[in-house]
Parts: C-alpha cells; structure tokens; sequence
C-alpha cells in the first residue's frame, strides 16, 4: 500500500463496522421495493430498477452467515460496482446503516487476521483503526469472487419473471 490517504464508505452490519473504498461505491440509496428472482441465491434479496437498468441486490447479513437485514428506516443500499467472472458489473448491497466517508492513511491499517487455516479471511483489504475500535475493511471483489457467480442473467430473469 502507499502512503496516500484513501476513503472509505463505513456502514453497519447488525453491530460490526465496515466499509468499502470510495472508489467502488457510485451511491447511496435509500431502502426501496425490491423484485425476488426466482432461483436465486438467498442472500439475493432481488432486483431493483435503477434509472433503467436492472441491479441486484445482495443483503451482506446473509452473505456473511448472519440474519436477515431487517427493513428499517436506516436501511441502505450501496450501489457499487463490482468484478465478479472477469465483468465490472453494477450491484446492491443491502446495509442495516450507512455511517460515513471517512479517510484513512495506510499506517492506520493493519492486516486482516489469521484466524486459523479454517477462515477465510480472503475478502477482507485490513482492519482500520478508527479511535479505539476496528472497522473491517472489505475487498467487494473477492466476496463475490469465490461464489462463481454470473450476475449477467439476472436482469433478463427478473424481466421473464414478471
């Protein structure tokens, strides 16, 4: 890593902190009515349309083995963009709150853990320090990357479906 300050989208998951670099995220949205895809992934809360276009959204609970992001009036979407099979692709994530931009120089950084040879700490860039507490610092590409996932079929799955 260089020495150059970077920021950071922070944001809740149940009472964990964490946070995307900026430059992966391309808004904030306010929770909206999403569309179920049939046969996808649970943690695919569904579709959404976006000006347009067609984005999933993942709720990040789920897909870290947790609850259901509950529906509340803190509820996020960050819209992202993501490489997921070789594609830069537009996709959702669902957030149980959005904290703040927040800038981090390299030194307040540390290295994601090695929590035995069983967890897999891949999706994590480091854990940030943020006064006394840590804030996860996620690698969005690798949380998808080990999945296989193809999100290009999705938006044609929600158009068939309805």
């Amino acid at each position: 890593m260089d020495d150059i300050s970077r920021q950071y989208l922070s944001f809740k998951l149940e009472q964990e902190d964490f946070a995307l670099d900026i430059a992966h995220v391309r808004e904030v949205l306010d929770l909206t009515r999403l569309t179920r895809v049939p046969k996808a992934p649970e943690y695919v809360r569904g579709v959404i349309n976006l000006r347009g276009a067609v984005v999933p959204v993942v709720d990040l609970n789920l897909k870290f083995g947790r609850n259901l992001t509950a529906d509340t009036v803190h509820t996020r979407i960050i819209i992202g963009e993501v490489l997921v099979a070789g594609e830069v692709i537009t996709l959702g994530v669902m957030a149980d709150s959005v904290q703040e931009v927040m800038e981090l120089d390299p030194r307040e950084i540390e290295p994601s853990p090695r929590i035995g040879l069983s967890l897999d700490t891949g999706f994590l860039k480091g854990m940030g320090r943020r006064d006394d507490e840590f804030v996860m610092i996620l690698d969005i590409d690798q949380v998808f990357a080990a999945d296989g996932l193809d999100f290009s079929g999705v938006g044609e799955m929600a158009e068939a479906a309805c």
